[in-house]
């Protein structure tokens, strides 16, 4: 979609007369996108006069075509500028530039992410992906997807211009940490616009008429070859993606709807239901990669942000490629997406889908959304997992907005249970022990599954880290009942959880994620870093948020840390709903519990902050076929 488009002279003209940015505002209006915030108007009127600056006596000829606010397929994001023309060998061009208002000094660069830095973003120091990155990424996701650059071909350029920072702070993003993308995208910075004009010359030596730009935003979605052929690969070399059993039947249904919906343009809904370890993630990743080899454009969508990064460092495994980055995206993606516009979207973990769609309330509805956005949509959903206050998703509702839209629906089921060392019956004892519903495994589950409740949480970590040391993956995770400190969150000396001599961090920020960073066995996890993922052993520490009293288990929500937003807005509804408020409490309490329980394949370990929980949970134990430690 092009926000603004004109010759390189139409540009200049535009920006001489004060009329640039009254024409942007025009074009966000006529394709139906508001009027721009004032932040945006703000950047627009400052970082136009630089590229006026570049291109006013520049070589470039006057009908190079130029593009502003360029909406990129698949994502929320626009291209800043791009101008487009042929080279000497008449190769159709298009140069794109990331511009940026960042300044040097509030820019930190930072070592341990993949082409992540600091600087000040909305009033505060936010980590962000490097200009280079962005600029490199947007290059890539057009390669992938759009038609014309793949038949005709037309080859893209990607530079990032930060037209304030100071050439004395330059080294910050010029480090080798961030020289792939640097090497990809060079790097402009204040009193670079003659280099920067060199780069666009040495691109564009004959001018287009925009024919180029008016090419590239007519090219239909399509995945390329290369991204298909990569996918592929890449999910043949993993093991753990193989489907079994109810899990290939779920698969084959979607794949089916999907395409059907290309072809007749009906809208369809695939609805599955699965509790923990039936293996949702791993159809979902399967079936995003069938999609793509169908020549079916398709993303894997979820609130939460662990699974989508775990689940691409598997896919990947040690290769380095970002391609399939675009393929992986948030529930709040789909605010300004037309209807149909994507073939098909995948929502995984769709209990924790949110009503509005961004941190500054845009958005309706993330259901709504998804479906609009696509013509087929699945979702996979377990009610029992909904750990937040904010979290709607529901079968009920995705019934219901599907109707709305228009959309065919069906449901599946998927029944194969590999967590737990297939113990259908484990989850069901869980489901009694934590009184969310009563199940006739109230005496126990027979079958081989290490549970154990053990006295000290110092003795939990080392049962678990002896294990990690002889299994695929184990990890200890806990109740969100301490506070996680800002100014500690990347130092692993700063202790968050301290009970009597045991003192860890929580999930520390690094790179990787922490389900299966390198060093994260000595750290805790949460809810939020662990659901949708699975070990082979879990160390669970409950915290005061849960206790036994009087024979019944009872929730504390005042136990929780400030930190964690799972609760926001609790006490509120106490005051004018108590009865509600405590409904919802236990629900989400009980629920984090459930899904922390359920995180291991071969096993659980517990400690109990609280005594009487913990005495209870030894009770339980001794009736079952698990013996207390």
């Amino acid at each position: 979609m092009l926000v603004y488009e004109n010759t390189k002279s139409g540009f200049l003209e535009d920006s001489l007369t004060d009329q640039l940015v009254p024409e942007i505002k025009r074009g966000y209006e006529s394709k139906g996108l508001g009027m721009g915030s004032e932040s945006e108007v703000r950047s627009w009127e400052n970082s136009f006069q630089y590229m006026h600056k570049v291109l006013s006596g520049s070589s470039l000829p006057d009908d190079a075509g130029v593009a502003i606010e360029f909406k990129i397929p698949l994502t929320s994001r626009r291209i800043d500028f791009l101008i487009s023309g042929y080279d000497a060998a008449e190769n159709a061009n298009v140069a794109i530039v990331e511009l940026k208002q960042w300044d040097g000094p509030s820019t930190e660069a930072v070592e341990d992410k993949d082409g992540i830095v600091r600087t000040l973003l909305g009033g505060g120091i936010r980590e962000t992906t490097h200009p280079s990155y962005q600029a490199s990424s947007y290059a890539q996701l057009l390669k992938d997807f759009n038609t014309r650059i793949q038949d005709k071909p037309i080859h893209l350029y990607p530079a990032a211009y930060l037209h304030n920072f100071e050439p004395a702070h330059r080294e910050t993003l010029e480090r080798d940490v961030y020289r792939r993308y640097t090497d990809e995208a060079p790097l402009f910075v204040r009193g670079d616009a003659k280099k920067l004009r060199s780069f666009l010359e040495s691109q564009i030596e004959v001018g287009d008429n925009l024919e180029t730009l008016y090419e590239l935003n007519d090219g239909k979605l399509r995945p390329a070859k290369s991204l298909q052929d990569s996918l592929l690969a890449m999910l043949e070399d993993r093991d753990e993606f193989t489907l079994i059993d109810s899990q290939k039947v779920v698969f084959e249904k979607a794949v089916e709807l999907a395409k059907r919906s290309a072809r007749d343009g009906q809208k369809r809904v695939l609805i599955v239901d699965g509790g923990p370890g039936t293996g949702k993630t791993v159809v979902a990743i399967n079936i995003l990669s069938e999609l793509i080899q169908q020549d079916l454009v398709a993303q894997y969508v979820s609130k939460n942000r662990a699974p989508r990064e775990v689940y691409k460092q598997k896919l990947r495994g040690d290769k380095l490629v970002k391609e399939i980055d675009h393929l992986f995206t948030g529930a709040g993606s789909f605010v300004e997406t037309a209807s149909n516009a994507l073939p098909a979207l995948i929502a995984d973990e769709a209990h924790r889908l949110n009503a509005e769609s961004t941190f500054f309330g845009r958005g309706e509805n993330q259901i709504m959304e998804i479906i609009n956005a696509a013509k087929f949509s699945v979702f996979f959903i377990d009610e029992s997992q909904r750990i937040h206050i904010d979290d709607i998703g529901s079968k009920a509702e995705i019934r219901r907005h599907a109707r709305d839209l228009g959309a065919e629906i069906e449901e599946v089921e998927l029944d194969s249970q590999f967590r737990c060392n297939g113990s259908e019956g484990y989850i069901a004892w869980l489901n009694d022990v934590l009184e969310i519903r009563a199940t006739a495994n109230a005496d126990g589950f027979d079958l081989d599954y290490d549970l154990q409740v053990f006295d000290t949480p110092q003795a939990l970590h080392d049962a678990i880290a002896r294990k990690n040391e002889h299994t695929r993956l184990s990890r200890v995770v806990a109740g969100y009942c301490w506070e996680w400190d800002k100014e500690g969150r990347s130092d692993p000396d700063a202790y968050d959880i301290k009970i009597g001599e045991y003192e860890r961090s929580w999930n520390l920020d690094t790179s990787e994620p922490w389900a299966i960073a390198e060093g994260s066995i000595d750290e805790v996890g949460c809810i939020h870093t662990c659901q949708g993922l699975e070990f082979d052993y879990v160390g669970v520490i409950i915290g005061a948020d849960l206790k036994y009293r009087e024979g019944e288990i009872v929730v504390d929500h005042e136990a929780r840390a400030n930190t964690d937003r799972s609760l926001f807005g609790i006490k509120k509804m106490f005051r004018e709903e108590p009865e509600k408020a405590a409904a919802r409490a236990e629900e989400l309490i009980k629920n984090t519990y459930r899904t922390l329980m359920s995180r291991g394949m071969k096993g659980c370990y517990i400690y109990c902050c609280d005594e009487q929980l913990q005495e209870y949970l030894k009770t339980r134990l001794a009736t079952g076929s698990a013996e207390p430690r």
